[in-house]
């Protein structure tokens, strides 16, 4: 075994890299689902979009549409490790979440979580 002595000349700030979430295939395609599945609850559209105003770092965003309004009405989008859920009329933060199941979740319960028991 050898020691390793390091350098004071050493920079190790390049080697940071930045963490970003954003939307991954299965959250694509848990918004589908879960879109289709609450529609008889008032959902009406979807859409990932590129917030042009946002930091390019989590530029990207879900719009949420419903039946009661031909404005969008919610916007979720990622946060460091969580996702905000956004009154997109008031443009007031609704929500933090853990998870996109969860923020989706807040607006509509349309899907079964996943560790929630369901009443026999």
């Amino acid at each position: 075994m050898s020691d390793v002595m390091l350098s004071p000349q050493v920079d190790f700030g390049s080697n940071v890299i930045p963490f970003r979430m954003g939307f991954l295939a299965r959250h694509r395609e848990y918004l589908a689902r879960w879109l289709e599945a609450g529609l008889r609850m008032g959902l009406c559209a979807t859409e990932i979009c590129i917030d042009e105003d946002a930091p390019a770092t989590c530029n990207e965003v879900i719009v949420v549409w419903v039946r009661e309004n031909a404005s969008p009405a919610y916007l979720i989008r990622p946060d460091g490790a969580r996702w905000l859920v956004i009154d997109a009329l008031r443009d007031t933060t609704l929500s933090r979440e853990a998870s996109l199941e969860m923020a989706l979740d807040f607006i509509r319960p349309a899907l079964p979580m996943q560790g929630k028991v369901v009443a026999a």
